[in-house]
């Protein structure tokens, strides 16, 4: 989730990430994580809040003035742990091998896609 604030509004953090804020605290399906009383119905999160509680890293683009949210790793057991790619070859549009370590200092995104 990309924040130009780090005050997060709750429909926005249900939207992008399927959190809820309810009374208990946030919900997601059947798991609910307790938040600070001091939050009332409608109001803004911090995203430090947010990040400690549920297990979500919250990264700083100081340059652009925007941070990232998530995503959960504590609650769901999946961690992220770098955001650096294992030195993997891929091919290219001909074929050709590349090696993701070879595109260094460049930032490169790799999709993948799964037909199950």
């Amino acid at each position: 989730m990309i924040l130009n604030s780090l005050l997060v509004d709750p429909a926005t953090l249900e939207t992008a990430t399927g959190w809820t804020i309810k009374t208990e605290g946030a919900c997601k399906g059947d798991v609910c994580v307790p938040l600070p009383t001091s939050l009332g119905p409608g109001s803004a999160i911090d995203a430090h809040v947010l990040s400690e509680s549920l297990g979500m890293p919250l990264v700083a683009d100081d340059a652009h003035g925007l941070w990232a949210l998530g995503p959960e790793s504590s609650i769901t057991g999946r961690a992220l742990t770098t955001a650096v790619a294992p030195d993997i070859v891929l091919p290219d549009l001909d074929g050709r091998p590349v090696r993701i370590a070879d595109l260094r200092p460049m930032k490169v995104v790799l999709v993948a896609w799964a037909s199950w």
